[in-house]
């Protein structure tokens, strides 16, 4: 069984967590007397964490065996989720939420690498994007069915199931994952080198504004969809069923396109993601239009998720443990950067739809440093070809044999 298969439940669960709370909000900020804008910290502290959590955890992980580092991860998940459906106050719960989250960046950044090396050239991208097909699945079916449990049984309830499958999780890697020895010869100086490379942080500066788009929306869907479109309380599970299922089918053309023509691939994505948030703070007036765009958000998003790892990964290559943990970090600073943008919007007085105007800028943005990219790019690459044609040419005379 491939390595990154066998933690592929694991990383369902994972994802579960992080996404379901956005189903939760108006539970979670009623129970605790916060504001909508106060509770969407939740989603911000869990994405903060995942951004802190990923180099340092991937870092503790070349000291000792993957599946020690596995079962280490899986325990701070429990540990957070189960603070989290205890806590007392909003601040416990905003702990729990980002212990939980010093888990997740590690478990994708390493099983990118993992994935990538188990195939042709050709195929990485769509290796990478069949192990985020556990992201995609937890949306599809985990979210939604947290959010049913959260609003009829309470959201605590829901917090304690995702516990107890992580603890399923946790006895899963402890059976299934075999030992091995922790690898040698990985230097931290050597994967940081990676930094240096300007595309490397391009790429990842386009994961972040690219991907804080769709969290911009989505993270305020429950207030957005009962107060504007009018859809009621349980219609929420719903709409997040749907957004799982743009993410599937996004996520796997993603990693198919971009394969064939990864850059390509991000421009049409970033730029229909941009178009079709801006169209949102229109059709969020209407049900059946709105959930449409929120199937076309979780497609449009989530085909930049193979292509945009693919990139890191390509442009780090030599060192890319710790720069595909990175990214996915960054994907989660876009998340929280979103989200308390989202919120300050909110809060300022523009309504419940002004957040999708700052998810179409931060998509465009990110549409605009793809293109810096691959301007940059094209110069190196003409800068090379000039610099080796006017290579002067050794010439050695010619030995009769």
């Amino acid at each position: 069984m491939a390595p990154f298969a066998v933690v592929l439940p694991a990383e369902h669960v994972e994802e579960g967590t992080e996404f379901v709370i956005m189903g939760l909000l108006p539970e979670g900020a009623g129970d605790f007397g916060v504001s909508i804008p106060t509770a969407g910290l939740l989603v911000t502290g869990y994405a903060l964490g995942v951004v802190l959590g990923a180099p340092l955890m991937t870092v503790v992980g070349t000291k000792v065996s993957r599946k020690r580092m596995l079962m280490l991860l899986m325990g701070l998940f429990i540990a957070g989720n189960l603070l989290s459906a205890v806590a007392p106050v909003f601040a416990v719960m905003l702990t729990g939420r980002v212990i939980a989250s010093l888990a997740h960046g590690a478990f994708f950044g390493i099983g990118s690498v993992v994935a990538a090396d188990l195939v042709a050239p050709d195929k990485k991208a769509g290796a990478i994007a069949m192990m985020f097909t556990g992201l995609t699945v937890a949306n599809v079916i985990g979210v939604p069915l947290g959010t049913l449990v959260g609003q009829h049984v309470g959201w605590r309830v829901t917090f304690a199931i995702v516990a107890a499958l992580g603890v399923v999780g946790l006895a899963g890697i402890a059976k299934l994952v075999p030992e091995m020895p922790r690898r040698e010869g990985v230097h931290l100086r050597h994967e940081l080198a990676a930094f240096k490379n300007a595309q490397v942080l391009l790429a990842m500066a386009m994961t972040v504004l690219g991907f804080g788009g769709v969290f911009a929306a989505i993270t305020y869907i429950a207030p957005m969809m009962t107060h504007v479109a009018g859809f009621a309380d349980g219609s929420v599970t719903r709409l997040l069923v749907l957004f799982g299922l743009g993410m599937v089918g996004g996520n796997l053309i993603g990693g198919k396109f971009a394969d064939r023509a990864l850059m390509p691939m991000l421009y049409v994505s970033l730029g229909a993601l941009a178009v079709v948030l801006a169209l949102f703070t229109l059709t969020a007036h209407n049900k059946i239009a709105a959930a449409v765009t929120i199937t076309l958000i979780g497609a449009l998003g989530f085909a930049t998720v193979p292509p945009l790892q693919k990139r890191v990964l390509d442009q780090a290559h030599g060192a890319p443990t710790l720069a595909s943990a990175v990214n996915i970090g960054a994907f989660n600073l876009g998340n929280a950067l979103s989200a308390w943008l989202g919120g300050m919007v909110i809060a300022a007085g523009f309504g419940y739809t002004a957040p999708n105007w700052v998810g179409a800028a931060l998509a465009a943005a990110a549409l605009v440093l793809a293109l810096l990219s691959s301007a940059l790019e094209r110069r190196d690459g003409a800068r090379g070809t000039v610099v080796a044609a006017g290579r002067p040419t050794k010439h050695r005379t010619a030995v009769p044999r």
